[in-house]
């Protein structure tokens, strides 16, 4: 999973602008490696309805969310990422990809058991999906190098303790490692069939 890569982080002028661009391009090597061992590549963002009505206390809380209304630059895939065919895109309004999603549900369908998570921000979305995924039976992945906040402490606090409790917390170089292992190893299934 690619989790809100989004223009928003990347533009120096957004307050949101976190210069993870270094963690994008192990996001972009990773999603290579699941593409190559036919595993089956989820990207999500955060879309809001005109005056974040969809966005319940979240929208409210977090003003910066006004970024990601429908139609904004900032919600726009960053260069570099386009969805590709057979790649699922998820719209979601809290921070889990899981959350008020179908997701769970698709993976499931899928025959899905584990989750490799990357994405921003660690402390925000990606600690939500991951505390989702454990919650809803996945096995679950962070690949730290492949994960961004606008702050290391955040980072590397919700690293620690995702990995102390709700999951396992890798390099890109073991995630890659494990992707390349399963090749071969399953036939993808439904939407996810190339």
């Amino acid at each position: 999973m690619l989790i809100d890569f989004v223009e928003a982080y990347f533009d120096e002028q957004c307050e949101l602008y976190a210069g993870v661009e270094e963690q994008f391009s192990s996001a972009l090597r990773i999603r290579e490696s699941a593409h190559r061992a036919s595993i089956p590549v989820i990207l999500t963002k955060v879309v809001y309805h005109e005056g974040g009505i969809n966005g319940g206390r979240f929208y409210e809380k977090a003003l910066p969310l006004r970024n990601f209304i429908a139609g904004s630059p900032m919600g726009a895939w960053p260069n570099g990422l386009v969805p590709l065919d057979g790649e699922l895109v998820v719209s979601k309004q809290y921070p889990s990809a899981f959350f008020g999603t179908s997701l769970a549900s698709t993976l499931t369908a899928a025959c899905v058991d584990t989750v490799v998570l990357t994405g921003l921000t660690t402390s925000g979305c990606v600690r939500a999906s991951c505390v989702d995924a454990m919650s809803s039976g996945f096995r679950t992945i962070v690949v730290e190098d492949a994960c961004g906040d606008r702050h290391p402490g955040p980072h590397q606090a919700n690293l620690f303790d995702m990995n102390a409790k709700y999951a396992d917390v890798v390099s890109e170089g073991v995630a890659i490692d494990y992707l390349a292992g399963l090749a071969g190893s399953h036939e993808p299934e439904g939407a996810f069939r190339k």
